[in-house]
């Protein structure tokens, strides 16, 4: 039987990066999914402050290279590895000295929120989908945890739609509780205007707080996930306004969490499945 492939696209994860419940829960989920049925794949920024040596960490040459464009400026992505411990996973890290050599992952010293983590995340976010072309790898579920990686489901509706590699993949948001206050950056826009996204596609993100970042890729994404157990009533009532999407709740609190993630993706493969074959049908009637 031919597994499944499921990319799990992260801000953090244990033993890596632990910051908040994110880390914990992908790792679990990360573990328990990959093996007979799934075989999973993950990535997520290298942030200055993880430990490349203890962790070893080593650059990925074959996948290196790419030059990721922002506001018209070229970032060099370079990209890492490391196999999880007591699991047969490698875990990707992208890689840029401008944007991620600092010790700290959002904030500075002082508290205040980096007033470049738009281009993070945008630079972050391009990459995966980048990587992942250069993996040659199709994955069929892409599982998105974390603000950071909001941009995800937009691009690939937009920018890589037609991107053979992505053509049947389905793309999760987890929904998280809300990590900042304010907004990412003043010119959000601007930096996210990359490939072919125009700026009436960035209306949902609109002005790029924490709570636009999660309206922004709930509107795009195929499926989601609450995982937070304090979310935004500006959250609540968008997932109320996407009913015709599967959802879930699920927090790695409850004993059989893990279980109803992978029946989660389970049934989102069903689906896909089921809607091809009512497509070739369509087709072969019409022919």
């Amino acid at each position: 039987m031919n597994k499944k492939r499921i990319l799990f696209v992260t801000q953090e994860m244990n033993p890596y990066l632990v910051e908040s419940a994110i880390g914990d829960l992908v790792l679990e989920l990360a573990k328990h999914t990959n093996g007979n049925e799934f075989e999973v794949r993950l990535l997520m920024p290298r942030f200055g402050c993880i430990n490349e040596r203890r962790h070893k960490l080593h650059e990925v040459v074959r996948l290196s290279g790419i030059n990721i464009i922002i506001d018209d400026d070229d970032y060099p992505l370079i990209i890492k590895v490391a196999s999880l411990p007591g699991a047969r996973m490698q875990v990707y890290f992208l890689d840029n000295d401008d944007f991620f050599r600092r010790k700290t992952t959002f904030r500075d010293a002082e508290g205040e929120m980096y007033d470049d983590n738009a281009e993070r995340m945008v630079f972050h976010c391009k990459g995966v989908l980048e990587t992942v072309k250069k993996f040659g790898w199709a994955p069929d579920i892409i599982h998105c945890h974390g603000w950071m990686t909001s941009l995800v489901p937009l691009m690939l509706k937009t920018a890589y739609k037609n991107d053979p590699i992505f053509s049947d993949s389905k793309v999760i948001y987890s929904v998280y509780d809300n990590d900042f206050d304010g907004i990412i950056e003043s010119d959000f826009t601007d930096k996210a205007l990359v490939n072919r996204v125009k700026e009436e596609d960035l209306v949902p993100f609109g002005k790029a707080s924490n709570i636009d970042l999660d309206l922004g890729a709930i509107h795009y994404a195929d499926a989601i996930v609450k995982a937070g157990a304090n979310l935004e009533e500006t959250v609540v009532n968008a997932l109320e306004q996407n009913l015709e999407k599967p959802q879930l709740t699920a927090s790695l609190e409850e004993d059989s969490a893990i279980t109803v993630y992978t029946d989660f993706y389970k049934m989102l493969l069903e689906e896909e499945s089921a809607e091809a074959e009512a497509a070739a049908e369509a087709e072969e009637a019409n022919s």
